[in-house]
């Protein structure tokens, strides 16, 4: 998943489903772990542009980082394709 505004690469994220992406579950974050752990917003590291904010989704009582709108880009990558990102 990439920063919309400057497609900087933000994380890479285990999608579960077809759709649009409105929520990231921080369990379901790859490496690196550093995004695991619960912030107040989600930002991208190269513009500083907030792409979402942290909660919890009562449904299922997980943490999250709710998105906004057309913040994030998406690309679907197969298993062992990827490489860490920093």
């Amino acid at each position: 998943m990439s920063c919309e505004k400057c497609k900087n690469p933000v994380m890479i994220y285990q999608k579960d489903g077809s759709g649009m992406l409105k929520r990231i579950y921080l369990d379901r974050i790859v490496p690196p772990k550093s995004l695991t752990v619960r912030r107040k917003s989600l930002v991208c590291k190269k513009c500083g542009r907030i792409l979402g904010v942290s909660g919890i989704y009562e449904k299922e009582k997980r943490l999250v980082y709710r998105l906004f709108a057309g913040a994030i880009s998406k690309k679907i990558i197969k298993e062992g394709e990827f490489t860490d990102i920093q």
